[in-house]
């Protein structure tokens, strides 16, 4: 069975659109595989809609240890250097290359920090 989380991903539709258009809570493959070949017309609609380049979710990948989470992303997100679990010590990501500040960023997916290194000026 297929949750309705992962079945928006799938879908790439946040998950709000999927529960207001009456997903249920779980689909199998099949049902799943039909709403693919045969998209109903909010979906249709949706697809032609989207005109922006941000993706509706993102995988984000921890760099020390390799967890995984798919997320929606946030306007506040900038290019991220590096990406960790909330619980790693700051020491754990490789260092900002000389002459760049790192800024760290907290509440990033579900419990990822966003690291970003930028030029010193």
């Amino acid at each position: 069975m297929i949750t309705r989380r992962d079945a928006a991903q799938r879908l790439d539709i946040p998950l709000e659109m999927a529960t207001r258009h009456g997903l249920p809570t779980t689909l199998t493959e099949a049902e799943l595989a039909e709403i693919e070949d045969s998209p109903p017309p909010w979906l249709v609609q949706s697809r032609a809609n989207r005109i922006g380049k941000k993706p509706v979710w993102v995988e984000l990948v921890c760099n020390v240890c390799g967890f995984a989470e798919k997320a929606r992303p946030k306007k506040w997100w900038p290019e991220f250097t590096y990406v960790s679990c909330d619980f790693h010590q700051p020491s754990d990501v490789p260092s900002p290359g000389q002459g760049e500040h790192r800024t760290e960023m907290p509440g990033v997916g579900g419990r990822f920090v966003g690291w970003v290194d930028t030029p010193i000026d």
